[in-house]
């Protein structure tokens, strides 16, 4: 029986979730799920200077909103420093690893000299083979001893084989001689506790993976797939950055884009199925490998996004829509939907749905069903609204009285009333958009109508007609 699949996501809560984080965590997230495997989450929370609860709240909330829902409790590296340490001992005792006394001031002395001199920087430590005779009793650092010859070969999934000669390889701290473990063998401990099968991160972590593989060597632990994805760029082909705009996933959020319409964005940012551009969570789970990931930066373009967004709101269910639209509204301190308003949204959804590119549009082309009568024009939609276009109405609505309330009687009412006056079905539909919806932005006037129903419409009608 095969091992089954373990994926992680290992954020440092420094701050909000960014794009190429939430990205990731998709990444590992379609791997596991599409292979009935366990989606984990660490939180790196070891910089205690910097890591936050409100980090790592901002990071739990960005992954719940995407819907990114992990297995099990997330793991806090900071609360394993215990077993960090225990591991480091244990490759101490086991002889790959040794206890390094120099000091920081000795190192960097060391370095300045190798610069001055053109030599490399690498330090290689004197304790390494000293005799434990001569060990003074003095605090130390555990260093884990790295190949002295040869290679090390990073078989990664997206990049290839990657080589690395060991001469270019220090003996990197595992423990500091304050006791305290560091990163990359916390890192490593934890994705072996974990059981992690298959680490998918960003390419910045590529040169980690030969040194992180010194400490699975020493303890004979087995290496995980490794599988390091490009990081992705802003649309001028340049490193992702505060310039290039919306960064964190909340702020999407607020932006009002939908978790569908992302979720399939950032799929498709470095990976491909074919030419499938838009596509279901379904979809998404049944085609994602790791060999369909490219090897180049992806670049974020806010046009596919809205082109995306569209697609996924025209496919979505209404009272899903609506239940993410209220979502959209508590976290941007808008004013909640009445029940009423939630009724009416809910039957007009059909309409103002469709080519929607936000959340936004959405509540822009549904304003005519959020109002209540009597209607507030803007000043465009007022504008039409001279004593010609009221007495149009006003001749109008009798007919309209008379009419069967559907689209097509409608349409052909209208119609009919503007071609006796001489006029182009324009010149009447503009003031009746301006009366039922109070602004020029909005579905056509006819499905207004029938969303809005017979008294309703007629009702707004006749007030600005009097």
């Amino acid at each position: 029986m095969s091992q089954p699949v373990i994926t992680r996501f290992a954020p440092s809560p420094t701050g909000f979730l960014h794009i190429g984080g939430a990205r990731t965590a998709l990444f590992n997230w379609l791997y596991a799920r599409g292979r009935d495997g366990k989606f984990l989450l660490r939180i790196e929370d070891t910089d205690r200077a910097r890591s936050t609860p409100e980090a790592t709240e901002a990071i739990l909330k960005g992954l719940n909103w995407l819907g990114l829902q992990w297995d099990d409790e997330p793991i806090s590296q900071f609360a394993r420093a215990e077993r960090h340490a225990e591991v480091a001992y244990e490759m101490l005792a086991a002889g790959h690893a040794y206890k390094c006394f120099a000091t920081q001031d000795e190192i960097e002395e060391f370095r300045e000299t190798a610069r001055a001199e053109g030599r490399s920087t690498l330090y290689h430590s004197p304790w390494r083979d000293a005799d434990p005779a001569t060990h003074p009793d003095m605090p130390y650092a555990i260093r884990v001893k790295a190949p002295l010859e040869g290679e090390t070969i990073i078989r990664d999934q997206v990049q290839g084989d990657v080589r690395i000669r060991n001469d270019e390889l220090d003996d990197m701290i595992v423990l500091r001689s304050d006791g305290t473990p560091t990163y990359m063998l916390a890192v490593v401990v934890d994705d072996h506790d974990m059981g992690v099968t298959h680490v998918i991160r960003g390419d910045d972590h590529l040169n980690n993976a030969a040194r992180q593989m010194l400490v699975y060597n020493a303890m004979g632990w087995e290496i995980p797939v490794w599988a390091h994805i490009p990081l992705i760029h802003g649309p001028d082909g340049k490193k992702l950055s505060k310039r290039h705009g919306a960064l964190g996933v909340e702020e999407y959020q607020r932006m009002g884009y939908p978790a569908a319409a992302m979720r399939n964005y950032l799929a498709r940012l470095g990976w491909s199925h074919g030419n499938d551009e838009f596509f279901t969570d379904a979809q998404a789970l049944e085609w994602f490998d790791i060999d369909g990931i490219g090897k180049s930066p992806a670049r974020l373009d806010f046009k596919k996004l809205d082109h995306l967004t569209a697609q996924h709101m025209s496919a979505a269910e209404n009272a899903a829509l609506l239940h993410e639209l209220e979502a959209y509204l508590a976290a941007t301190d808008a004013p909640a939907l009445t029940e009423a308003q939630r009724d009416e949204l809910l039957k007009a959804m059909p309409l103002v749905k469709e080519k929607a590119k936000s959340f936004t549009h959405i509540i822009e082309k549904a304003h005519f069903v959020l109002t209540e009568r009597p209607i507030v024009q803007d000043e465009k939609a007022l504008s039409t609204l001279d004593n010609v276009s009221r007495s149009i109405l006003k001749e109008l609505t009798p007919r309209l009285q008379t009419a069967t309330w559907d689209r097509e009687n409608l349409e052909g009412v209208v119609t009919e009333f503007a071609q006796a006056h001489g006029l182009g079905l324009g010149k009447i539909a503009q003031p009746l958009r301006a009366v039922l919806a109070g602004r020029m932005s909005s579905p056509s006037v006819f499905d207004m109508m029938i969303t809005l129903g017979r008294d309703e419409s007629l009702g707004r009608i006749t007030d600005a007609a009097t």
